[in-house]
């Protein structure tokens, strides 16, 4: 199944008649449109009138107004926008009547908009139908602009072709805010949707109430402990608590937890097993089409870093030919702006974009998609080179299917700490880099039926990417545009063998952040999408399997892991000591207990040469791990779920320097 349409094209040249019918005659193709959909397209004005639509709704109906508001880019500033015509979006709004139900109505505005009253059956459906309704949009568009014989003169052509932006809002109609407030609030919300360029739909409305927490050392304090002592102590006393009246759980919970380890340890057991042999990429004869690298960065923190890395992209040997787009964003001037300016002019292949409306990579990201014009585009941090012939080895997964048949939407490389020999902290996570990307998300792919995409070093159909965008409403928009490549029946791969070399964090302070961010990321996505994969008839049972784990389970275990200490303490009350000597309990300590050595000497077996060369990295992660590394990152997973449900979502930078070589990986 592919993930998105086929490429946007122009809107309606305004100047030529034959592209523009008046708004005011409808047309043969239109009266077809409008007998075929079961909706109606009224004017702008009746969409927010009651007597249009009640007597075809239910006594007591749910609606919402929603507004679409179509952009493209020009042609002489990619970062500025050029609206459709009235008559464009007259001509969408009736293709897009086959898509209502009985009793929503859809109408074009003068100022090149479409407002729409839809019903709204269920609260948690409702974003995802508006959703589906913002790509029969573009859908639309696209169709209405396959008709016309001459692009826009603003518009941006060739072989750069355009994108279409849709912001999408909507607010609903309640007793106490009626359906003009709601356009209003919509209006603002789809402007908002449409700066982020993300396809997203986004609420306003005074129905929302938002919480802004204050955030300062002493709250965050009290997470750390409440992540720690409290999560060990609450249980202790609970325990004590509940048998002081007669009631012992502990054996439900030992037996809980020794489910829980054996379910974790067998789970890694089984991606060491499948990442010991990994699938190759297909052979090709097909010619390399054009391609685009699209760096994203935030200047300030990334300005020791960029030139260096620009400089790796563009010795870059692609026989398609490769475009490298540098797409940043930056609060103030900085001098190497001079610098990249005067790259861009000796290099043709190179376009920096500098995005002024942008404060996320998500953003940054969407930006380029409408300067890149390769068939198939690679987003990289700006820390990252990619291995030579990278582009030519991602080319491969998409050119051809793999062993299931499918050719693949994205594809995740292999992502390699490049100074570890900085810091004793910079090697940890160099072996824990080569856990994650040369055993974990290979196994997991193997194992659980899809992949997912890690942020950088990942290389999207261009169409795929248009259609899924990322989001910086979320702090790990690489993990939550995964799970809707997924629930759209899209294919991601992950390939060790297709390298790309980084920096690692050099503090415990930016790697608390760092992982932090990852943490509450990740959550987000867990409770957003985990129920509706799960409600999904277009996903195997081995996947939703599998999406239960990396959005359920691994949310749940930290929570869980917590809970052995308080119970040991609990059994040592109880019974005046422990007896450790149970074969069952002796058994099930030494399979979790080795499921972490394990999985590091399969990360020194596939790791990356110039990382695999030092043993005693790896010897020193094992020992870290066991002592306390793993229950660190659990710490980390606890206080992000604290931070999530107090409405902490503050998107905190990862510091980055230039940090040294490991080795061998030049």
């Amino acid at each position: 199944m592919s993930v998105l349409p086929r490429p946007p094209v122009p809107p309606a040249d305004p100047s030529d008649p034959a592209d523009s019918p008046p708004a005011t005659r409808e047309t043969r193709e239109t009266r077809e449109t409008r007998e075929t959909g079961a909706g109606d397209l009224v004017a702008a004005h009746e969409v927010l009138t009651t007597a249009q639509v009640a007597s075809r709704l239910p006594r007591r109906r749910r609606e919402i107004v929603a507004v679409l508001e179509p952009v493209w880019s020009r042609r002489d500033d990619p970062t500025r926008s050029v609206h459709a015509t009235h008559a464009t979006v007259a001509a969408a709004a009736a293709r897009l009547t086959r898509h209502l139900r009985p009793g929503e109505v859809v109408a074009p505005t003068v100022d090149g908009r479409l407002r729409l009253r839809l019903l709204r059956e269920d609260k948690a459906v409702r974003p995802v139908r508006l959703q589906e309704m913002g790509y029969h949009a573009i859908e639309a568009f696209e169709s209405v602009a396959a008709s016309s014989t001459v692009p826009g003169p603003e518009v941006r052509t060739g072989p750069e072709r355009p994108v279409i932006d849709l912001g999408v809002g909507w607010a609903p109609i309640t007793f106490r805010q009626g359906p003009a407030e709601a356009e209003q609030h919509a209006s603002l919300a789809a402007e908002e949707s449409l700066v982020q360029r993300d396809l997203q739909p986004r609420q306003r409305g005074r129905h929302l109430r938002t919480r802004q927490p204050r955030i300062g050392r002493w709250s965050a304090g009290q997470q750390v402990l409440a992540a720690t002592l409290g999560a060990a102590l609450v249980p202790f006393l609970t325990l004590v608590a509940l048998y002081a009246v007669g009631l012992d759980v502990s054996s439900v919970l030992y037996w809980t937890l020794v489910g829980a380890f054996g379910v974790t340890a067998a789970t890694i057991w089984a991606e060491c097993s499948q990442a010991l042999d990994p699938e190759l990429p297909p052979e090709t004869d097909r010619p390399a089409p054009p391609a685009s690298a699209v760096i994203a960065a935030y200047l300030p923190n990334e300005a020791e870093t960029i030139v260096e890395t620009l400089e790796v992209f563009l010795a870059q040997h692609y026989p398609g030919g490769l475009q490298v787009v540098l797409a940043y964003n930056t609060p103030y001037p900085l001098p190497v702006e001079a610098e990249l300016a005067h790259l861009a002019e000796a290099y043709p292949a190179l376009t920096v974009l500098k995005v002024p409306d942008s404060t996320s990579k998500a953003q940054n990201v969407n930006a380029a998609l409408h300067v890149a014009h390769g068939e198939f585009v690679g987003i990289f941090d700006a820390d990252h080179h990619p291995m030579p012939g990278a582009f030519e080895r991602a080319w491969r997964w998409l050119a051809e299917p793999g062993e299931d048949g499918r050719v693949a939407d994205v594809v995740q490389g292999h992502c390699v700490i490049r100074n570890g020999a900085d810091s004793a902290l910079a090697k940890l996570v160099a072996v824990e880099f080569e856990q994650i990307y040369a055993v974990s998300h290979p196994g997991r792919a193997r194992l659980h039926g899809f992949g997912i995409f890690g942020g950088s070093n990942g290389y999207w159909r261009s169409e795929a990417l248009e259609r899924i965008r990322l989001r910086g409403s979320f702090l790990t928009e690489d993990i939550e545009a995964s799970m809707r490549v997924l629930a759209a029946g899209g294919r991601i791969v992950n390939d060790p063998g297709l390298v790309s070399r980084e920096l690692a964090p050099l503090t415990p302070s930016a790697l608390w952040k760092q992982r932090m961010r990852w943490a509450q990321g990740w959550f987000q996505v867990s409770t957003r999408h985990l129920r509706p994969i799960l409600g999904s008839d277009d996903l195997s049972v081995r996947q939703k399997l599998g999406a239960t784990y990396l959005l359920g389970w691994r949310e749940v275990y930290p929570w869980l892991a917590v809970l052995a200490w308080p119970l040991f303490c609990f059994l040592a009350w109880r019974d005046g000591g422990l007896d450790l000597s149970s074969p069952i309990f002796l058994l099930a300590t030494l399979f979790v207990t080795v499921s972490g050595p394990l999985q590091t000497y399969a990360a020194w077996r596939l790791a990356c040469p110039e990382v695999r060369r030092h043993g005693w990295w790896f010897v020193g992660a094992a020992v870290a791990n066991v002592l306390c590394y793993t229950e660190a990152k659990n710490v980390v997973n606890r206080v992000a779920h604290l931070k999530q449900l107090r409405g902490e979502h503050q998107w905190v930078v990862t510091p980055r320097n230039a940090g040294s070589a490991t080795g061998e990986a030049a």
